[in-house]
């Protein structure tokens, strides 16, 4: 016997079908909203001075006991003794009479008499620079009255600001992010001369002139590396956004300001085609690169792990399982680093951890989390860069280094609110690209600076910013 349904109650299963479906939609739009504003620190790549009011605060250690400051058995900072060609005098305290039986003593210390104990106080000059002035002076002829001119020559006219002092601005700007006011008042102020904000631009303009030779190096040498570390951050170049990225290796870091963030602007920094080994986050310009050839950062994929568990449900319980094995790849790398066991030991510490990563990834492609899904899809694409560092010699499991070094760009860029003009950004990435090589390299920045720019004056080649081979 067929059962005959009523119009009424087919138009009413019908809406509650419809209506069901929209709550479904609904419910993925709030998940998704939700999602966003739980978009933190720990779960993205988020700065923590951007954290949002809501955001789980920071990690507060719970107070053992002890006393602050060094522990028992911590290797001593001891202040650092400056060697005889460094001192610029030294008084010596000499005694004259024995304290017990005032005997006077001789003034040349004998051969069992241990070192003089000792005391290095530190003092600034008077910080006024030293000024020349040059005069062309005329003289009258007595004979035929011709007024006669002595002219400065044009060599000592080309500039007002010697290359100490030009690069002393530069460094100001480029290692601790001084403004072109601020310059202008460290003149007047610490150096007793007055510059106008001009004359500030113009010597950055020179000096950026003189870097482009070591930048030049710099990027040559990044490109050619068998293993460099890439990141980028936004930038400003007369108020349009564009980015400056970094490619650094243990010794050389070169910028670049590119008014992209895709493939274009990484083959500008590395060139084409890309040699060596990459480190970097998932950010997709990196994604035209082989996985056979990179190194996916694992301090982004903690935060990733950390995401699938702030949105609950099926997606929480696997980024719980992927946490551990993110915890147990930094603990084993942290033991490899401090020599605790070699390569081979770090391989085979691994191999299992690397197995059940991969066994959770594909169990996760059916999670019923739309978002973890596609989140274990991509990274199964990214497998082989995962693990380049337990197999590959100075290679990475994080992208901390590039991180690290573009954070000096990062704090220019908040004091400076980015470059006015092309000629600003040259001269951003050259400063930026000298002051974090030889960081580095633990050479003066202030001494290569001030060589560079007396080089560029002389018209002599440009020191080299690599170290001898």
């Amino acid at each position: 016997m067929a059962v005959v349904t009523c119009p009424g109650c087919r138009e009413r299963d019908e809406r509650i079908c419809a209506l069901e479906q929209r709550v479904g939609e609904l419910e993925a739009q709030l998940r998704e909203a939700l999602a966003r504003l739980g978009t933190n620190a720990t779960n993205s790549s988020v700065p923590p001075s951007a954290n949002p009011p809501q955001a789980p605060k920071p990690v507060v250690k719970t107070p053992t006991g002890k006393p602050s400051g060094a522990q028992p058995g911590h290797p001593a900072h001891l202040k650092r003794r400056l060697p005889p060609e460094r001192l610029t005098r030294t008084i010596p305290f000499v005694p004259r009479r024995c304290g017990r039986c005032q005997q006077p003593l001789p003034r040349d210390p004998g051969p069992d008499d241990p070192e003089p104990t000792w005391h290095q106080v530190a003092e600034l000059p008077a910080m006024a620079a030293q000024v020349t002035e040059y005069q062309g002076h005329f003289r009258t002829c007595p004979g035929c009255g011709t007024l006669n001119h002595a002219p400065i020559p044009g060599d000592l006219k080309a500039h007002s600001v010697g290359p100490r002092l030009a690069a002393t601005l530069a460094y100001l700007t480029g290692a601790h992010h001084v403004s072109q006011r601020g310059l202008e008042e460290v003149a007047e102020d610490v150096f007793e001369v007055p510059l106008a904000v001009g004359t500030v631009a113009n010597l950055q303009a020179q000096m950026s002139t003189a870097l482009a030779p070591a930048h030049a190096e710099a990027l040559e040498a990044v490109r050619a590396a068998p293993v460099k570390n890439v990141d980028e951050t936004s930038w400003k170049r007369a108020g349009r956004l564009c980015w400056l990225w970094v490619a650094a290796t243990g010794t050389a870091a070169a910028f670049l300001v590119h008014a992209k963030r895709g493939w274009d602007a990484l083959a500008a920094l590395l060139g084409a085609p890309v040699q060596g080994f990459i480190g970097s986050d998932r950010w997709s310009a990196y994604g035209r690169l082989s996985p056979w050839c990179r190194q996916v950062c694992w301090a982004h994929l903690k935060r990733d792990f950390q995401k699938l568990i702030d949105r609950g449900a099926a997606a929480a319980r696997l980024g719980r399982k992927l946490q551990r094995i993110a915890g147990r790849v930094f603990e084993e790398w942290h033991l490899f680093r401090g020599g605790t066991f070699g390569r081979r030991a770090l391989q085979n510490h691994l191999d299992a951890p690397a197995r059940e990563f991969e066994r959770l990834l594909r169990a996760g492609r059916r999670c019923a989390d739309a978002q973890a899904s596609a989140f274990c899809d991509n990274l199964l694409a990214l497998l082989p860069a995962l693990w380049r560092f337990v197999v590959t010699e100075g290679v990475e499991p994080t992208n901390n280094h590039a991180e690290r070094l573009l954070r000096r760009g990062v704090l220019w860029r908040k004091n400076a609110f980015g470059s006015h003009s092309e000629e600003g950004c040259r001269f951003v990435e050259r400063l930026l690209t000298v002051v974090q090589t030889c960081r580095l390299q633990r050479r003066s920045v202030l001494r290569y600076l001030y060589e560079a720019l007396l080089a560029h004056r002389s018209g002599l080649p440009s020191p080299s910013l690599l170290p001898a081979q």
